[in-house]
């Protein structure tokens, strides 16, 4: 084999001591080769795959991607500054790829200068070599990302998409109707393969559920779209006498997320072009073969149907953080869409451009004293155990009346739900949270509850759907109370009501704000007034959250964008659809009668 640049002047005997004290490791894909603050045990070369480094994560939302450092590809060292300095490591490195490379442990590397002082020498001469090669390339890497230079991709796809973007203008509604339903037709028709390849690739979710997100995000938000009005006259006020005109925004930046990315890739294709806009998609790394394969979809449609190819468009390949950052910021950028983990939201919101971003979902679920208690443990077990908890408008905490809370129990466990004992709850705990930094493992994200379980060593006589870990200590510290993207749910006993609705904002405040919250109750006062205290944008009674977040089971409009508001320190609490990638101009014609009636006033 051959050894990275650094090692490239020793000669042909000193690479053959050097094999000896060097072992062969391989790492599947996605497998922790190391990990940050823990203490070194030596270094690597490369052989075959990609290596991502990344720094430690502050939230447990897999569409957060600014913990990527760097990428390390074939033929070069991994590892190296700790065998250096031997001091902890200061990133974790992930096998991006299936990964083959050849490890030199402390123990061998200290034996080989101790028998082979010269070859050690030049060793780690070599080792300090890369290490400063990869220092110079940070530098590079970090003046590139504060410095705004000429990027000629991005350059290159704003200008194919403004100019797509006019070609549309011209074209009736009946003609836009036309091609979006072929788009959805198109996708609806695919709709089970996508979600087969997005599971394969991303590693969470469920097929079958994938494949219902899909038939949603095409054919369900298409039916909202058809017969409405996107582009031109909308209303006329023939009192105050004003037209109501709507107009694009133009190109539309927009981010998919690794939870629901060709879902969300085709629900911003059809409300971008009902709204006459131009659409750019920056794909999680962790989705560019499903995206890919969903765009493709896409471009043939669009080809099929005269429209400019150049209408939407995709980054195909890893974008770098300038990248995006790039796209966000561009002059020519009319809005981000910003679907994702809460550092793009807070980028795009900081790009100088209109952004439209959502937050962290949290959802806490009320079961008050007079709710239904069979449908409502229906709902929470249908919802929550939904695509493997991965939709964040589900229930993640139980709130429970105490006078109802056995009978609650009880009919969790006959819909196959696993309630954990004070025991179970205790190892659960120890065997999913990530003890580093207090949040849950990536292994347990988005993945089968009965695997989870399984994991855990929890056992139940029935397949298990969703698991509750009973939960008394209410902090910022629990990671039990914040989201969970998982088929794991929190579980709080109160006295009444009234410390139900108290508990419920106490959770909000912890995490979720602005998101949604959830009541299960008989009471029409009681749900006016839970809707009233709670700072969430969605409200749903008596409903499943991930099913009536995004309108399946309430008159909420089927979207895969929800806002937050300004609880939740975003721009709008609406469902995200066209109508919000639109300009609405606002054509007032001189009223003598109005400058009557305001004179009058005076």
């Amino acid at each position: 084999m051959e050894f990275p640049a650094p090692l490239n002047k020793l000669s042909e005997i000193e690479r053959m001591v050097l094999e000896k004290y060097i072992e062969v490791v391989e790492f599947e894909k996605d497998a922790e080769i190391f990990s940050v603050s823990e203490e070194t045990d030596g270094c690597y070369i490369i052989d075959e795959g990609l290596v991502r480094i990344e720094s430690e994560k502050e939230s447990n939302d897999p569409d957060d991607q600014d913990d990527v450092l760097a990428y390390v590809e074939e033929g070069t060292f991994l590892g190296e500054l700790s065998l250096l300095d031997r001091l902890p490591r200061s990133a974790s490195a992930y096998a991006h790829t299936r990964v083959v490379a050849r490890r030199i442990s402390i123990t061998k590397f200290e034996a080989l200068i101790q028998e082979f002082p010269q070859i050690g020498i030049n060793f780690i001469s070599a080792l300090g070599r890369a290490a400063s090669m990869k220092l110079r390339n940070t530098t590079e890497r970090l003046d590139n990302l504060i410095s705004s230079k000429y990027d000629a991709v991005v350059e290159t796809m704003i200008e194919s998409a403004t100019e797509a973007q006019q070609k549309i203008l011209t074209w009736s509604e009946e003609r836009i109707d036309k091609l979006l339903y072929e788009l959805a037709i198109a996708v609806n028709a695919e709709a089970e393969i996508l979600a087969q390849i997005t599971v394969e690739e991303t590693g969470i979710g469920n097929v079958v559920d994938k494949t219902l997100k899909n038939r949603i995000a095409s054919m369900g938000v298409y039916q909202t779209l058809m017969g409405q009005t996107g582009y031109g006259e909308l209303d006329y006020d023939e009192t105050q006498k004003i037209i109501e005109i709507a107009s694009p925004v133009g190109i539309v930046f927009g981010l998919i997320p690794v939870t629901n990315p060709t879902s969300t890739f085709i629900f911003k294709t059809l409300i971008a072009i009902k709204s006459r806009n131009a659409l750019i998609l920056s794909p999680n790394r962790k989705a560019l073969e499903c995206c890919n394969r969903v765009g493709e979809i896409v471009l043939r449609v669009l080809q099929e149907n005269d429209a400019p190819p150049e209408l939407i468009q995709w980054i195909k390949g890893r974008s770098s953080r300038k990248q995006v950052v790039t796209f966000m910021g561009h002059r020519k950028i009319g809005l981000v869409l910003a679907t994702g983990g809460s550092s793009v939201v807070k980028a795009a919101y900081s790009s100088g451009n209109p952004a439209i971003g959502v937050g962290t979902g949290n959802a806490p679920t009320l079961i008050c004293s007079d709710a239904d208690i069979e449908h409502a443990a229906n709902s929470v077990v249908t919802s929550k155990s939904f695509d493997n908890g991965l939709i964040c408008g589900s229930e993640h905490n139980l709130v429970v009346v105490e006078s109802v809370y056995d009978e609650f129990v009880a009919a969790l466990q006959a819909q196959h739900a696993a309630v954990l004992t004070e025991n179970e709850s205790t190892h659960f705990a120890y065997d999913s949270i990530n003890l580093r930094n207090n949040m849950f493992k990536d292994e347990i994200i988005g993945q089968d509850a009965n695997k989870i379980a399984e994991a855990a060593h929890i056992r139940r006589d029935y397949p298990i759907r969703l698991i509750v870990v009973p939960m008394e200590d209410v902090s910022e510290t629990n990671p039990f109370t914040h989201e969970k993207m998982a088929p794991i749910l929190s579980l709080f006993k109160v006295p009444d009501d009234e410390a139900g609705l108290i508990r419920c904002r106490e959770l909000l405040g912890i995490d979720g704000l602005g998101h949604t919250a959830i009541i299960h109750t008989k009471n029409e006062a009681l749900a006016k007034r839970f809707g009233m205290e709670m700072p969430a944008s969605r409200i749903l009674v008596n409903s499943p959250g991930a099913h009536g977040v995004v309108g399946m089971t309430t008159g909420l409009i089927p979207s895969l964008t929800l806002g937050c508001g300004t609880f939740g320190q975003t721009s709008t609490t609406d469902n995200v659809t066209y109508t919000h990638m639109m300009n609405i101009k606002r054509l007032a014609y001189y009223s003598p009668e109005r400058l009557a009636q305001v004179s009058s006033s005076l």
